[in-house]
Order: C-alpha cells, then structure tokens, then sequence
C-alpha cells in the first residue's frame, strides 16, 4: 500500500542562514504525528526560501 505526501502549507520566507535547524528541529520532532517539513531556495528569487509543511 503506497502512502500519499499531502501538502498541507506553503509560505515564502526571507532565506537566512540557520532557517535550516529550525525546520531539521521540527522534522525530528514531530515526524512520528506523520508530519513532515521542507525548505528550499526560491527559483525566482534567492533572497527567499519556500518552507513547506507536508502530511505523510
């Protein structure tokens, strides 16, 4: 049986250099409530970052 990735938020933040520890903090917390966080520069924009919330 295949699990489905729901994405439940996106928003676009001002990239900074440790935002990454936050979303790493929120992965290993809360992945057994089947949650699951991602971060990644904005194409358009490298000032931005695209942090994304995802039920697994």
């Amino acid at each position: 049986m295949e699990r489905k990735i729901e994405v439940l938020s996106t928003v676009k933040v001002n990239n900074q250099p440790d935002l990454y520890k936050i979303v790493d903090a929120l992965n290993r917390t809360l992945k057994r409530n089947d949650l699951m966080f991602g971060l990644a520069l904005d194409p358009e924009d490298k000032e931005k970052a695209v942090f994304t919330i995802y039920r697994t």
